[in-house]
């Protein structure tokens, strides 16, 4: 049986990275091409398919929806064949990624499920950076990161990991102090503990607890999210952290505060330049971590 005709794969190419960037500019630069040489790229696909693919708007580049369809369909096949390729003329040298992550989402959520990646890429290493301003740093001392944030910079491939809510938690014993009726005199007495990654977090629990008045005795900051939990656990205050946060800690010496549902103006986001999604070890983590669940 003769061999399916295939359009120019530089036009695929080209196409999948306007796709992603939606500028022609930026997948020029990509590309290293003119900009006349990628929009004839472009042409030549939508000759071959028959369909006009994007809409231009100056150097935006939107797709229509035949190029959204068509996207979807080649972008993941695309995928496949340069790891195919990639994996038949690799050596057998280990794969570096250095990633940032915040050091509580490593601990609960990453290292539990680490060794499962390295069953599935044993040549893929990982070097890992805990810390603030993880965002800065993607693109230059990191290949991708984990980061807390309401939206990422538009400039970045972004994929959101959860959807989460508020909690406040402390230590059972001063949560029987202060019982189960919302009393703002009661916690007008306390200390508040809060994270410096989710400053916008207290006012929404306040917000949504009828708390707007509420000003605590002080509120305690902490850098590192083991330190709030051990800080809560011990009494040293009330907590208002993730409620992934407070259940997957499973520390019995904590007890949440009151059943009230608040939305977090914050979630786990994978962050990454697009053009690092073509580097095989940000590849594979960016799979293996959406299909894991993380």
């Amino acid at each position: 049986m003769p061999a399916r005709r295939l359009p120019p794969l530089r036009s695929l190419e080209a196409f999948i990275w306007v796709a992603r960037l939606g500028s022609a500019k930026a997948a020029s630069n990509e590309l290293g091409l003119s900009p006349s040489a990628l929009s004839r790229r472009i042409g030549t696909l939508e000759d071959y398919t028959g369909k006009r693919l994007f809409t231009r708007q100056h150097q935006a580049m939107k797709l229509t929806e035949d190029g959204q369809s068509f996207f979807d369909v080649v972008s993941p096949k695309m995928d496949e064949l340069s790891l195919a390729i990639e994996s038949q003329v690799e050596s057998d040298s280990v794969l570096r990624l250095h990633l940032g992550v915040p050091s509580l989402f490593g601990e609960q959520r990453l290292f539990p499920r680490l060794l499962e990646l390295r069953h599935l890429h044993p040549r893929l290493h990982i070097d890992l950076v805990t810390g603030r301003n993880l965002t800065e740093r993607v693109g230059d001392t990191l290949d991708a990161a984990i980061i807390l944030a309401s939206d990422p910079e538009p400039s970045f491939h972004s994929v959101r990991l959860d959807h989460n809510r508020v909690h406040a938690f402390t230590s059972r014993k001063l949560a029987q102090e202060i019982g189960d009726k919302i009393d703002i005199a009661k916690l007008s007495k306390q200390t508040f503990l809060l994270h410096d990654d989710l400053p916008d977090s207290f006012e929404a629990w306040k917000n949504a607890m009828g708390l707007e008045q509420l000003q605590p005795v002080a509120i305690d900051h902490f850098d590192s999210g083991q330190l709030v939990l051990e800080a809560a656990a011990q009494g040293l205050g009330i907590a208002i952290m993730h409620s992934d946060h407070f259940e997957r800690a499973k520390d019995p010496r904590l007890a949440r505060l009151f059943d009230v549902e608040v939305e977090s103006p914050y979630s786990y986001w994978f962050v990454c330049r697009p053009r690092d999604l073509a580097s095989r070890p940000v590849r594979i983590f960016h799979d293996w971590l959406l299909k894991a669940g993380l």
